[in-house]
């Protein structure tokens, strides 16, 4: 028999919430048939949109949360001070082992201070990264950090490094992943203080298989598995990334619309077409977990669909089923 995986979804974080949360969730629960979903919420209302949708009720539960944090709250006095918030209520349930995992779209900010703060970090582990799967010619990247940590230090970025590449091997499958390390230029003497303090750190790091830096426009064509970089950087490089690859995809839609014989074009190529954007669609990936804690917790785009809901929720299915978290505990033994 299959493990139960149960997630504690915040219903009511995101941009469409609770409706995409809740349809995310029962498309999950109708793919995955061992995803059990806690909807974290306003009880009344989370009552009124379940009624709409057809699914297994003894495989989601409600549970009451009467506040909400929005996206421009301080996330530190907002975690301490609403403690029947919807993120705060479900890092809880984390916490006490009723959940194995969490998913928001909520506030990024809120759902990082309250994942340290009511989860904690794993023994040893000094800033817990998020590593962000995205999708190159070869196949698919880790970038990690790409948000957490705005400032770090060399040793954390050691650490991102080491974190990144037991996820890549666990999710991926890929035995020893190649490690990079951003920078502008690949000779070791390039970069910035922090680059350079770092750079000797992972070539000496016996853990992981570290290739040198890489230089942003090698990251599209596969030139490493494991993206290391502090989270200013790697949040700037997502979503120009996701920001680029939306651009790209509408000019070429328009362009085959723009004559009769380019319609006739786009119809030939549509199948390779279609093929070729899914394989470049961020919300193929799931979320970005922050690695190195007690427990799971998945943050996804506040913009989120109801396909990126659910493969955040299959993403920790992966997550438990590989046995990542027991992976990461043998790093600090």
């Amino acid at each position: 028999m299959e493990d139960i995986l149960t997630v504690a979804l915040d219903a009511m974080g995101g941009d469409h919430a609770p409706d995409v949360m809740i349809r995310g969730a029962v498309k999950a629960m109708e793919k995955k048939p061992n995803i059990n979903i806690l909807l974290v919420g306003r009880e009344e209302l989370l009552r009124q949109e379940c009624a709409k949708y057809t699914y297994d009720k003894k495989r989601m539960e409600i549970i009451p949360a009467s506040q909400e944090i929005s996206c421009d709250e301080a996330p530190v006095a907002a975690i301490r001070h609403k403690k029947d918030s919807s993120i705060a209520v479900a890092l809880e349930l984390v916490k006490n082992k009723r959940a194995d995992a969490f998913v928001s779209a909520g506030s990024t900010g809120a759902v990082l201070v309250g994942a340290q703060l009511i989860v904690g970090r794993m023994r040893g582990v000094r800033r817990p990264p998020l590593g962000a799967f995205i999708p190159t010619t070869k196949g698919t990247s880790l970038l990690v950090d790409n948000g957490a940590n705005v400032d770090a230090r060399p040793e954390h970025l050691l650490q991102f490094a080491r974190l990144g590449s037991v996820y890549y091997e666990n999710a991926m499958g890929v035995k020893n992943p190649r490690v990079a390390l951003v920078n502008i230029g690949v000779e070791e003497e390039k970069g910035n203080a922090l680059v350079k303090a770092t750079y000797p750190l992972l070539r000496d790091c016996p853990d992981i298989r570290f290739i040198g830096s890489i230089e942003a426009r090698e990251i599209p064509h596969g030139g490493a598995d494991v993206i290391v970089c502090e989270g200013f950087t790697g949040n700037v490089i997502l979503k120009l990334y996701e920001g680029v690859g939306g651009a790209l995809i509408s000019e070429i839609k328009a362009g085959m619309m723009s004559s009769l014989r380019s319609k006739m074009g786009a119809l030939l190529v549509k199948p390779a077409l279609k093929e070729t954007v899914k394989r470049f669609d961020a919300s193929e990936y799931g979320g970005a977990p922050l690695l190195g804690l007690n427990g799971l917790v998945v943050k996804t785009h506040g913009s989120s669909t109801e396909k990126e809901v659910c493969n955040c929720l299959i993403q920790c299915l992966t997550f438990k089923e590989q046995k990542i978290h027991e992976q990461f505990e043998k790093l600090y033994q």
